[in-house]
């Protein structure tokens, strides 16, 4: 896993990996990246986590309740507000980055992070000159 510097962002798969013992080596470097960095979340990751933990792995509310509080307690959290929202269509526009995904990156550049994980977006490319996108498992 590359090592950077400065405050860090976690997409939603981080999480997931985090909290899932389906993929044992992504769940140690989920693990890794939350407890030895400054790692900010936003309320959007907390929502499509939930979405993902009912979906996908059939968790029960109770189940994903603490799986939210767990990942709110050990993350910076983020709300999104009207300036997330906008700033997230103006990068869906310049960078062709679906909303959801742009939105994730409007949240880590007002929250000043350097570093944005994610497994989804392509990884090592450079945001507004300030923030790049790391995929940790690569």
């Amino acid at each position: 896993m590359k090592q950077t510097s400065g405050k860090h962002f976690l997409d939603t798969n981080i999480i997931i990996y985090a909290h899932s013992d389906v993929e044992p080596k992504k769940q140690k470097i989920a693990q890794r990246i939350i407890s030895e960095n400054e790692t900010t979340i936003s309320t959007q990751v907390l929502q499509e986590a939930a979405n993902t933990l009912t979906r996908k792995f059939k968790h029960t509310w109770k189940e994903i309740s603490k799986v939210l509080e767990e990942a709110a307690t050990n993350n910076v959290l983020h709300t999104n507000k009207n300036d997330t929202i906008l700033a997230a269509c103006n990068i869906a526009d310049r960078y062709g980055f679906s909303f959801y995904d742009s939105l994730i990156i409007a949240a880590a550049l007002e929250c000043g992070c350097s570093t944005l994980y994610s497994e989804d977006m392509q990884d090592e490319q450079v945001i507004e000159n300030s923030l790049i996108i790391v995929n940790p498992f690569n």
